[in-house]
């Protein structure tokens, strides 16, 4: 079975390319899809629409031309990997959790058990919790055999 996999979250480690590598290890036919992972790129990406007078709207034009591409990937998606890292608060990868549940399109979380209590809410409207790459791949193993 084909499938797209859509990861979000985290920016800062490779959990990307190891659930890619795991993958492609196991031979599975899955494309995977994320959104801009060059914070620098990432924060610019409204900058072409002109100055900003505050910082507020910088990011408020960017997160509008991001949301482009992850609004349109996460709908496109058979699967979405939400990772929450330990070094940074990753509202994003929250914010793009709650529109998987609201579209009712299936996620599992990836994020060590240290943040399991501020994450209760995401978590329990996931299909799973994986706490390593090696069991996100596993899953991906299952669901697309």
């Amino acid at each position: 079975m084909s499938f797209t996999v859509y990861l979000s979250g985290e920016i800062h480690t490779d959990w990307r390319e190891e659930i890619e590598r795991g993958a492609a290890a196991a031979g599975l036919d899955i494309t995977f899809t994320s959104a801009v992972t060059d914070h620098d790129a990432s924060d610019a990406a409204g900058d072409h629409l002109g100055p900003a007078s505050e910082g507020f709207w910088r990011d408020h034009k960017s997160s509008k031309v991001n949301a482009i591409r992850t609004k349109t990937l996460i709908e496109m998606s058979d699967l979405v990997v939400v990772r929450f890292g330990d070094k940074y608060k990753q509202w994003n990868a929250a914010f793009d959790a709650g529109y998987c549940a609201a579209l009712g399109k299936p996620y599992v979380t990836l994020h060590g058990e240290e943040i399991v209590h501020p994450l209760k809410e995401v978590d329990a409207a996931a299909m799973g919790w994986c706490t390593g790459t090696d069991q996100v791949v596993e899953i991906l193993k299952y669901v697309t055999r």
